[in-house]
């Protein structure tokens, strides 16, 4: 397994551009279902999510073209209605191709993708919203299968904001015959980013990026153009590199108004962002004060930024209150910025970080996605050396990111084993 080794103590200095989201281009790719044609993404990031992905399609029999940031789809090959085990295991967005294969074929057969070592993550949700719309579903042998004629319209509620219900539901809803209306929708700029290329292609949708999405079903839809929104959690994972090194890093492709509580909580910690030409800059000139953060559904603060914030955390002056709503098993970093001298403390979803006045390089494992990133921006301002290990989470989510950060003056290289 590849291993990432930092030498801390480097300031941050310069220009990165932010990537384009993974988690709008996911849903976008399997939107790509929905059209008899050759659908055109844009501004994909190379990670192997979408790589995934990909071969999830290929397995579907569509034709697949991934040249640098642009991916084909062309889904008039389709024939085959399975999306399989060993992929769905592995990436557990893969759940979302069940809305539009069903919305389009009238069947799907997918795995249940089951937990997740952040959490259990169910799809009852999902489900019971296509049933709400006519679908008949079975559970064999760990398989969703699920069947309708033509999918109708229906009011549905969502329990929970959850965003790959209202993803599935949303792509479900644009073949249906008449109108669908999802209530307590995620808000994500991911949900509005995956509308907006849904209208591309012909669809019927408003409220999107608001708790009420309305969609009135349309008999087909045609292949689009589209582009996807830079990365709102990889911009703010460099905004906190910037901070906890105390650089000075103007990142381009960011969108500030996606970042609304990410920005709140670090000028509160004493990080100076500001929009300017060309992008956005991010400095921190004097002290970094302790704040505390609780995790919401968007537009609160977001739980892919909680292990991150509490790396900043951990070197700032006082004590921070970090509170987990979201997953029930998101602290598995916290033994591991331990081992690096952080003060951290945790009781149930509450996690105490006293600041200390440094930290020290040790080995280090990465549990998942998020805590390889809080333990890479830990290892930046650690003395001496910090390795971390099994950083294949990270290739999950950052599109390279030892070489972003050694274009800021990092060091910090790769070892494959």
């Amino acid at each position: 397994m590849d291993r990432l080794v930092v030498q801390g103590g480097e300031r941050l200095r310069g220009e990165l551009r932010v990537s384009g989201a993974k988690n709008a281009t996911l849903p976008v790719l399997a939107a790509a279902i929905l059209a008899d044609g050759v659908t055109t993404v844009r501004n994909v990031p190379e990670l192997r999510d979408i790589a995934t992905m990909l071969k999830l399609l290929e397995g579907l029999g569509a034709g697949t073209v991934w040249d640098h940031q642009v991916i084909r789809v062309d889904a008039s090959t389709i024939h085959k209605f399975v999306a399989a085990y060993d992929l769905v295991r592995t990436m557990r967005a893969s759940v979302v191709v069940l809305g539009p294969l069903l919305a389009r074929f009238g069947r799907a057969q997918v795995s249940l993708p089951g937990g997740c070592a952040i959490g259990a993550r169910p799809i009852n949700l999902h489900l019971k919203g296509l049933e709400a719309m006519g679908a008949r579903l079975e559970l064999k042998g760990g398989y969703v299968e699920a069947k309708a004629k033509r999918l109708r319209g229906a009011e549905i509620y969502l329990d929970t904001p959850s965003v790959g219900a209202t993803e599935n539901l949303l792509m479900a809803a644009t073949l249906a015959r008449g109108r669908t209306v999802i209530e307590n929708a995620a808000r994500e700029p991911e949900i509005a980013d995956l509308a907006a290329m849904l209208v591309s292609m012909g669809a019927d949708i408003h409220g999107a990026g608001t708790g009420v999405i309305t969609v009135e079903g349309v008999a087909a839809l045609k292949a689009a153009d589209h582009a996807v929104i830079p990365d709102r959690i990889e911009a703010g994972t460099f905004m906190i590199a910037a901070a906890i090194t105390r650089g000075d890093v103007l990142l381009r492709e960011c969108v500030l108004g996606h970042m609304d509580a990410i920005v709140g909580k670090l000028r509160e910690a004493g990080v100076e962002i500001e929009g300017e030409p060309g992008g956005v800059r991010v400095r921190c000139r004097g002290t970094l004060r302790a704040a505390d953060a609780r995790t919401e559904p968007y537009p609160g603060f977001p739980t892919d930024m909680q292990a991150q914030f509490m790396a900043l955390m951990a070197v700032a002056e006082g004590q921070g209150v970090i509170t987990e709503t979201v997953f029930e098993n998101r602290f598995m970093h916290v033994s591991e910025l331990r081992r690096l001298g952080a003060d951290v403390r945790c009781t149930g979803s509450t996690a105490v970080v006293r600041g200390v006045e440094h930290l020290i390089g040790a080995p280090t494992m990465a549990t998942d996605l998020r805590a390889s990133a809080c333990l890479v921006l830990a290892g930046l301002v650690a003395r001496g050396e910090t390795e971390i290990s099994r950083v294949y989470h990270l290739d999950r989510g950052y599109e390279s990111i030892e070489r972003k950060l050694r274009k800021l003056g990092a060091d910090i290289r790769r070892i494959t084993e």
